[in-house]
């Protein structure tokens, strides 16, 4: 704890007095810590509640509140004393950012006189100037023994760090207490550039029956501060944040928030959301990128599909006589319940996929990324295009029933090269008013504007799927 004095003249008729008028300043750095909290959303967004033993005078003064976060929003700090609520209150704040640099600090000293040491090879000795420094602004200009230097090489030595730069953000508040004994702060504020998401590893079985799943939390802090020991909260889900414009908002969805329970995570439900604890603390350091496992599950029974997609444009508009190349993709779907050994809500990530090749050796067979999924909903996840797998698909026949419908037939070619046999999902989407005429394979209705062809495909032949449909424009 220092004091800063200020002198006051005031000038009475004849004569002049002088007072001297002392102000307490009172520092706290992360040595007065005595706990911090994370709560991290995904939107890039996380609330600090950071906890201090400070012992502050009674009376008022300025408290320097350092080694906060330096992606801060000022106006939501809020803070409180939780040892004597009501004998505490911050009545002034601001945020210190003005952080030293090189640049910053050779700016404070233009225009004054700066010492440069270099070596000089040619006499074989340190060499010292004294050397004003004109300008810092896209290069440095030296005023040296009445002579004007664009650039001088050499270390700059400055006499003194000025008052109005700090080393680290720092909330300065002027406060009033009414005790001596100290206060056991808690402080709260926003920070930026702290987020989360999860990522998951599927591992597949040899043939494709079934798999084992984990998932891991991972952080990202560039927030400009460390936490050490922190208790961490996680929230799956966008909250609506304010635009920073005045009168504007930013448009975001509130996702609500999905259970997740593990050895590593309590989750406990909050208003419209749900709040994930890790059960022990950690330490998030500043510009790192932490993982924990939240999730492991084995014995998870998946499919394997096929899937030719279609192109609604095609049925109202004639084209010519050749074979257009499909691609047929590949995905695998589960079920997220209990019987298929899960049953765990799964917050949105990016799922890799892996599985042994020949050699038992793991590899790499594609990656997508999901949305919250609930338990007891199926997950679909697309791995890429199939191989020896290939799809034709040729317009037949095209005709104009009238100006607002049109009737068209199609063959859709399917080759299979694998080893054994394979089902592939022909999936057609229409728009407007439609119906089959005919067709040469059983077809479902997946919704108003959906039909699919399940088809079954023998290794080494060629399957044709033949439909003729009308559609309205």
């Amino acid at each position: 704890m220092t004091k800063v004095c200020y002198v006051l003249s005031f000038v009475v008729l004849l004569f002049t007095s002088t007072i001297a008028h002392c102000e307490t300043v009172v520092k706290s750095s992360l040595e007065d810590q005595t706990d911090v909290k994370l709560t991290i959303y995904n939107n890039d967004l996380a609330l600090v509640k950071d906890i201090r033993k400070v012992d502050i005078p009674a009376g008022s003064g300025e408290l320097r509140f350092m080694d906060v976060a330096s992606s801060i929003m000022p106006e939501t700090v809020h803070a409180r004393s939780l040892n004597n609520p009501d004998e505490f209150a911050v009545i002034e704040q601001n945020y210190e950012y003005d952080l030293i640099d090189a640049n910053k600090l050779l700016d404070k000293f233009v225009g004054k006189k700066i010492k440069i040491i270099n070596w000089n090879d040619f006499q074989d000795r340190i060499e010292e100037v004294e050397a004003e420094l004109l300008s810092n602004n896209d290069g440095q200009v030296f005023k040296i023994n009445n002579e004007i230097f664009l650039g001088r090489p050499g270390y700059k030595v400055l006499p003194e760090i000025p008052e109005n730069l700090i080393s680290k953000p720092t909330l300065t508040w002027l406060y009033e207490s009414g005790v001596e004994t100290g206060h056991e702060l808690e402080v709260y504020y926003l920070a930026r550039k702290l987020s989360w998401h999860a990522d998951y590893v599927v591992v597949l079985n040899d043939t494709d029956e079934l798999a084992d799943l984990s998932g891991w939390v991972t952080l990202n802090n560039q927030s400009g501060a460390s936490y050490k020991n922190a208790g961490l909260k996680l929230v799956a889900g966008k909250v609506n944040v304010a635009d920073a414009r005045p009168g504007g908002l930013e448009r975001r969805s509130a996702y609500k928030a999905l259970a997740m329970d593990s050895a590593m995570f309590k989750e406990q439900s909050f208003s419209d959301y749900h709040v994930y604890n890790l059960r022990r603390k950690t330490t998030v350091k500043n510009n790192q990128t932490k993982q924990i496992s939240f999730i492991e599950l084995s014995d998870i029974e998946i499919k394997r599909e096929y899937v030719v997609n279609g192109d609604k444009t095609y049925f109202t508009r004639r084209h010519s006589g050749r074979s257009n190349k499909l691609p047929v993709e590949i995905y695998i779907k589960f079920s997220n319940s209990i019987e298929n050994n899960m049953g765990a809500p799964l917050p949105a990530g990016v799922m890799r996929v892996y599985k042994n090749d020949k050699d038992k050796s793991l590899q790499f067979v594609g990656e997508d990324r999901i949305d919250h999924s609930p338990k007891d909903e199926d997950v679909n996840l697309k791995l890429g295009e199939a191989f020896d797998i290939t799809a034709e698909k040729k317009q037949i026949d095209y005709k104009e029933i009238s100006s607002k419908m049109r009737e068209s037939e199609w063959e859709v070619r399917l080759r299979n090269h694998k080893e054994s046999d394979v089902v592939v999902s022909v999936i057609e989407r229409l728009s407007g008013n439609w119906e089959v005429i005919s067709n040469s394979h059983k077809f479902e209705k997946i919704d108003a504007f959906t039909l699919k062809f399940d088809v079954k495909a023998p290794k080494d032949k060629e399957v044709v799927v033949k439909y003729r449909l009308r559609a309205g424009i």
